[in-house]
């Protein structure tokens, strides 16, 4: 392979071609019009417009992108994650072409990109499942008898879906079928398909996913666990490698379930296997997704590997190098997702131009970016600059760290989650690690931001005076 297009923007386009890179590979960057000038377009070899801003213009066109990736004599297409990453039909459209898809094969996607399908195919592995039904409904009779077999509350999800949409939690018996419709309308106008399933709720539930590893040769292996329970509208924030609260026998039986969902879909490449976890240490498939992870770097760092040369290593028809006894964890790793929204305003996005833009630089500091001083966020596309990783022999060290890069992280010009992200590495309940996916709504509310944000004004207005003071009586020393 001695050419990869990256079909994608932003961080995780050059965390890709960084890779790439190393490994002595060039690298094609695609682009829209308004990421002419985006960093990641130039830290690539070649770089071709995809046309105008809107996603459905330009980085969701798949034809185009392969019509290039020939053209320029491209071995290789990585998807990174979001557009058409999980797109069974393009990763179909690219192997048909002759190039070489980095990711798992279509009927992969297609199976695990369903979630009934997914529940299908893994049944036969006596993997742990949440109680619900095995079939995609839109009757509101049907779900009133369904939800009254498994118990309130249940939870309504799309088939079709994922990231919150056509979700909906219901406590009561009277609000089923407001609840159904609401949800089946948002997953008809999301994803082009309203069936909905319905299982139970797991309260107090954690978000626990395995990080997976595929080779062409029968090889699987799992690279230990993130914690992913910090999130906003049902999409993750804060993540961390590994979990304060698994056994090293919890996570060597979430790991071998991990792969054997793998296995399920005769899986090739990088994948995620997330589990739901209960308040007894229970664990629940959920479902696969079939890409590299926006939280990929805290695994990295915890296993000592490169998943995205390992993806491109299994993409060329490499044996994977390792063993699963050879991984061991080492440390502790964190993760702030860091988005342009405004934590005060219920995080909705903060567009704008970065001002001033600064990153924190340190040992045991990463940022993957996409952005610098100067640029416009654009409205089109998923807000987040970076991502921040930090990294510790403890969990400890790696909170202590993480709040001192927050610290040291400048952004002016738009609102970003950054000061979210401090107010979770200092609160008791993360730092104990007894918190789970409702965090924000059990502990979290904007003036507490504000007030901290008052108190850090105040005390930098305080320094500033003593300082001022200082400097005056030093001023004023008779000299002989």
């Amino acid at each position: 392979m001695n050419k990869i297009l990256v079909a994608n923007r932003g961080e995780i386009a050059i965390r890709v071609m960084r890779t790439a890179k190393k490994m002595g590979i060039k690298t094609v960057a695609v682009f829209s019009e308004a990421d002419r000038n985006a960093p990641h377009v130039r830290f690539a070899d070649e770089a071709v417009c995809l046309g105008p801003p809107p996603s459905n213009q330009s980085y969701l066109l798949g034809d185009k992108i392969i019509e290039h990736a020939k053209r320029l004599h491209v071995d290789g297409i990585h998807p990174g994650y979001g557009f058409l990453s999980e797109n069974a039909d393009f990763a179909e459209a690219v192997e048909k072409n002759g190039l070489i898809f980095i990711g798992p094969k279509s009927h992969a996607i297609r199976i695990m990109g369903s979630k009934l399908a997914a529940k299908e195919a893994v049944k036969k592995y006596n993997i742990p499942m949440v109680p619900g039904i095995d079939e995609a409904i839109t009757d509101v009779d049907k779900a009133h008898e369904i939800a009254k077999e498994i118990g309130f509350p249940v939870l309504i999800k799309a088939s079709a879906g994922g990231g919150g949409k056509g979700m909906r939690i219901v406590d009561k018996e009277k609000d089923l079928e407001s609840q159904m419709k609401r949800a089946i309308s948002e997953a008809t106008s999301a994803f082009g398909d309203g069936s909905v399933f319905i299982e139970k709720y797991v309260t107090s539930p954690r978000h626990i996913e395995i990080q997976v590893m595929a080779d062409t040769h029968g090889n699987i292996l799992h690279f230990f666990e993130r914690e992913c329970s910090i999130q906003r509208r049902h999409q993750k924030v804060v993540e961390e490698a590994p979990s304060s609260i698994l056994t090293p026998e919890l996570r060597n039986e979430m790991g071998i379930a991990a792969t054997k969902v793998a296995e399920a879909c005769d899986y090739v490449g990088a994948g995620t296997v997330e589990f739901l976890m209960d308040a007894d240490h229970n664990f629940y498939f959920l479902e696969m997704n079939t890409r590299l992870q926006v939280e990929h770097p805290v695994s990295e760092w915890i296993s000592g590997v490169d998943l995205v040369e390992l993806q491109i290593k299994v993409a060329r028809g490499e044996t994977l190098p390792m063993k699963q006894e050879e991984l061991k964890i080492n440390g502790h790793a964190m993760e702030l997702r860091v988005y342009a929204e405004d934590p005060l305003n219920d995080f909705l996005p903060s567009v704008g131009k970065l001002e001033r833009y600064r990153l924190p630089v340190g040992e045991n500091i990463r940022v993957d970016n996409g952005f610098e001083e100067g640029m416009d966020i654009p409205i089109y596309y998923d807000p987040m600059l970076s991502k921040l990783i930090t990294y510790g022999k403890t969990r400890e060290e790696s909170i202590a760290l993480m709040i001192k890069a927050i610290e040291n992280y400048e952004v002016e010009g738009v609102q970003t989650t950054l000061p979210f992200g401090a107010f979770v590495m200092k609160h008791e309940a993360f730092r104990s690690g007894n918190f789970d996916t409702h965090f924000v709504k059990n502990y979290y509310a904007p003036e507490m931001i504000a007030e901290a944000k008052e108190n850090e004004a105040k005390i930098a207005a305080l320094v500033a005076l003593k300082q001022y003071l200082d400097d005056q009586k030093q001023l004023k020393l008779p000299t002989n």
